[in-house]
C-alpha cells in the first residue's frame, strides 16, 4: 500500500514539475547590476582571504620564533615571489683577497 502511494506521489510530482514554464528573461540592466555585485563580492572575498592568510602566516612565524625554529615561508605557484634584497657586489682587490681560492681537484 505504501509503495503504491509513493509511486502515485512520484508520478504526480513529476507531471507537475514538467509543466512549469521557463522563467522570463531578465532585463540587461539587472544582469549588469548582478555581475557588478558579484565582481565586487569576489574582490572583497579575495581581500579578506589574503588578510587572513597573512594573519595565519604571521601567527605561525611568531610561534616558530618563540620556539627558536627557523621559519621560511613558501610562496604558492600562482603568487608572485617576493623580490630579493639587492646586494651590491664588493668591488676592488679587497673582495678578491677576502675569498679563499678553491683547491684544484686531485687527479688520479
Amino acid at each position: 500500500m505504501k509503495f503504491a502511494i509513493a509511486v502515485a506521489l512520484g508520478l504526480f510530482a513529476a507531471s507537475a514539475w514538467a509543466k512549469l514554464p521557463a522563467p522570463p528573461p531578465k532585463p540587461p540592466e539587472v544582469v549588469e547590476a548582478e555581475k557588478a555585485k558579484a565582481a565586487e563580492a569576489a574582490k572583497k572575498n579575495a581581500e579578506l582571504q589574503a588578510k587572513y592568510e597573512d594573519r595565519a602566516v604571521a601567527n605561525h612565524a611568531a610561534k616558530a620564533k618563540a620556539e627558536g625554529k627557523p621559519f621560511n615561508p613558501q610562496m604558492g605557484p600562482g603568487l608572485p615571489a617576493a623580490p630579493a634584497p639587492a646586494v651590491a657586489p664588493a668591488a676592488g682587490p679587497v673582495a678578491a683577497a677576502a675569498k679563499p681560492a678553491a683547491p684544484a681537484p686531485a687527479k688520479k
